[in-house]
């Protein structure tokens, strides 16, 4: 019997028991459903963080307060703080780090910001104006924090996108006046949207001169220096990073008085982006492994019919092999009807488990957590795969017991 007869062979019995044959892909289609869907939704996160990071800025490099435990983790010093603003100068200064494009400290807190009866919590960042320049910020509407505003201590302020259409709606919010933890500050310019969640959205936060976040949301002193929560450092181009990498070192340690032990982390956006993916893909494996169970379930369920099978067609196969039927015909009849059962499933668990991944993104769009689905072909490949694996694995033992079975004894069956 060639492949093709004991394909034909195979699908004329299984119409032959509709429902049974249904729900018994059921499990495959199930299962290959949910890795798909997994994957897919995981890679999308991925994708999704990717373009996140790298939409902070290009070339970049961030100064932490803190020193590095083993795998690159940064030790939290908790309301430490160690660096400071004058850190961030002797950083710009180019005769000693020529490898740096530009140089932007930051003081972070959080607040309430209220404009008449609306309010709403969100990150308030003290910046400078290379800030723009190195997170690559683009104001949609207004300007940006000048020199000025910073070396007046201005009371002026810049809203992310999110913030400013939640305090304002459809109103102009430049030339307005809100107040952050109770005090005013005049709106002169709002940002363009970045988009993005998880690492705390871009578009959450309110910008004002880091003086005036030293001043007025509290100033603490390091060194005798004024502290900042961190530096962002742009390096001249890609080819530049380690080098600034190494240039910033030396001109902190040698300002922190430091031989061994630093009081400080550089981390550059590749390494963050590394991590990022790392638990992203740690995270899709887990749950596709997960949703790989499933598979399992429905590999025995097809074992289990196909067993059943074998024990209603005995008499079948004993008719069968009395008129010449040999034993690996009657091995690749089962096999056949075992793996069409199984890449039945998988195909159309391919199908559902690309509607389910879209169906996910659309919910998780209008809940504000913009992530899309990426099926991707490696995906659909391993899926087919493994469905095939499936049917062929749980189909080998009721396959070899059909082919092992005796015609006499298979004739005398009832």
């Amino acid at each position: 019997m060639d492949l093709r007869e004991s394909l034909l062979t195979a699908l004329r019995s299984l119409r032959g028991n509709k429902v049974r044959s249904a729900l018994t892909m059921l499990g495959i289609i199930i299962g290959v459903a949910a890795v798909i869907a997994m994957l897919s939704i995981g890679r999308g996160a991925q994708s999704m963080i990717t373009a996140q990071i790298e939409s902070m800025g290009s070339n970049l490099i961030f100064v932490y307060p803190g020193a590095a435990q083993e795998g690159g983790v940064r030790q939290a010093t908790g309301t430490m703080q160690t660096l400071t603003y004058e850190d961030a100068l002797a950083l710009a200064d180019k005769s000693v780090c020529p490898s740096v494009a530009a140089v932007a400290p930051e003081v972070t807190t959080g607040g309430q910001i209220v404009f008449q009866s609306q309010n709403v919590n969100a990150r308030i960042s003290g910046v400078t104006p290379e800030y723009a320049q190195v997170r690559n910020y683009q104001v949609a509407s207004g300007e940006f924090i000048n020199e000025s505003q910073v070396s007046g201590r201005s009371l002026v302020a810049v809203l992310g996108a999110n913030i400013a259409n939640t305090l304002f709606a459809d109103q102009d919010p430049v030339g307005q006046t809100v107040r952050i933890n109770n005090i005013s500050f005049r709106v002169i310019g709002v940002l363009e949207p970045k988009g993005g969640t998880g690492m705390g959205s871009q578009d959450d936060v309110v910008l004002i001169p880091l003086t005036t976040a030293q001043t007025r949301l509290g100033r603490r002193f390091v060194r005798g220096g004024t502290a900042v929560n961190d530096i962002n450092v742009q390096a001249v181009d890609a080819k530049s990073i380690d080098q600034a990498i190494q240039e910033i070192t030396d001109v902190l340690r040698q300002r922190h008085h430091i031989l061994f032990d630093d009081d400080f982390q550089v981390l550059n956006q590749a390494d963050v982006l590394a991590t990022a993916n790392q638990i992203t893909g740690i995270l899709t494996a887990f749950l596709g492994g997960i949703a790989a169970i499933s598979l399992l379930v429905g590999g025995i369920g097809i074992m289990n019919i196909m067993l059943v099978s074998v024990t209603e067609r005995t008499r079948e196969i004993g008719i069968r092999k009395a008129v010449g039927a040999k034993r690996r015909d009657i091995l690749a009849q089962f096999l056949t009807e075992a793996t069409v059962l199984s890449v039945s499933g998988g195909l159309i668990g391919i199908l559902l488990g690309w509607a389910l991944a879209g169906l996910i993104s659309r919910i998780s769009a209008s809940s504000g957590t913009a992530i899309t689905a990426v099926l991707s072909a490696d995906s659909v490949l391993m899926a087919t795969g493994f469905s095939i694996v499936v049917g062929l694995f749980f189909g080998i033992y009721p396959a070899a017991r059909a082919a092992s079975l005796h015609p006499i004894e298979a004739l005398r069956y009832e």
